[in-house]
């Protein structure tokens, strides 16, 4: 309870010092002469971008949309350029966290063959994180020259995004022998920091087959605690979308094998011609690279002025 309240009001206080810091920036400006004003374009470009997270967050009004969030990434179909393709939209949200100034952590990753990704799950921290990313959700579809391709080819891959909110373990209430526990050692650099004990663990709730893995903290029970809070934000996220009251009414809904791939939502073409286009909004960029460094505010706004 103690915790709950010291996190709401750093909330309220870290509201307040926006509100305040954009109040100096407007001051600051109307009194510049047109001539100062020509100067001050640094200054003009924080009160628009301010202006713009305002705007933002008046279309967030969800349950979880204030706190932080889960960005899990799974390469799909495809081999080696969809593993690699997986590791660029890490990058991806990676750079917008960096760029908005937002904490995160990646706490867990399976590498793929080349040097790619199958799979990870980034947490990144921060306020209204979830409300901005969500819509993010989805599959992603990227067309190029593979890398891989001794013929230089032309390739199409796949990957799936899938954006979790902060839920504590207390609001979705999961069965002890609902779940499976496994331990294994941390990846991670070899010599003298490689893990010798099995501190990571990765978690299966039997009857929906959903899986969490974390590898990130330094103990076993750390690395649980996680696990089981991801477990909790997946199964919650399946009940709203299938509007159920209880976990039980997952097992006649959703197997192993029902959690399919759907169209894709977004598509980022770098060859023949340079294109990132959102199916749901139709907003577009002709500058993929920008958007693959992170610049996502476009496509987020767009995403939620949308619905």
């Amino acid at each position: 309870m103690a915790s709950k309240i010291s996190k709401e009001l750093n909330d309220l206080k870290e509201e307040t010092s926006f509100w305040s810091k954009l109040g100096e920036n407007l001051d600051y400006l109307l009194k510049l002469s047109e001539e100062d004003l020509s100067l001050s374009q640094e200054e003009a470009r924080e009160v628009i971008d301010r202006f713009k997270i305002v705007r933002q967050r008046l279309f967030l009004s969800g349950k979880y949309d204030k706190g932080s969030a889960l960005v899990n990434i799974y390469a799909g179909a495809g081999g080696d350029d969809a593993q690699d393709w997986a590791m660029i939209l890490l990058r991806m949200y990676q750079r917008y966290a960096e760029k908005k100034g937002f904490s995160m952590s990646l706490i867990a990753e399976s590498k793929g063959d080349q040097n790619g990704l199958k799979s990870a799950t980034l947490e990144i921290r921060g306020r209204y994180i979830y409300g901005f990313l969500k819509k993010e959700s989805g599959v992603h579809r990227l067309v190029r020259i593979s890398p891989f391709s001794a013929k230089q080819l032309r390739h199409t891959s796949f990957a799936l995004v899938d954006i979790l909110p902060e839920v504590s373990k207390q609001e979705v209430s999961i069965n002890d022998d609902d779940i499976k526990i496994e331990t294994f050692r941390s990846s991670g650099p070899g010599g003298q920091n490689m893990q010798k004990t099995e501190s990571a663990v990765r978690i299966t709730h039997l009857p929906t087959g959903i899986t969490a893995e974390v590898q990130s903290e330094r103990s076993q029970g750390q690395n649980k605690e996680r696990a089981l809070s991801i477990i909790s934000a997946r199964l919650f996220k399946l009940m709203e979308e299938h509007h159920l009251k209880e976990i039980s009414e997952l097992k006649a809904k959703i197997g192993p094998g029902g959690i399919e791939w759907g169209s894709q939502i977004r598509s980022y073409v770098l060859h023949p011609y340079k294109s990132v286009k959102d199916h749901r909004t139709g907003e577009e960029s002709t500058n993929p690279e920008s958007i693959l460094d992170g610049n996502l505010d476009n496509f987020i706004e767009a995403e939620l002025i949308h619905d």
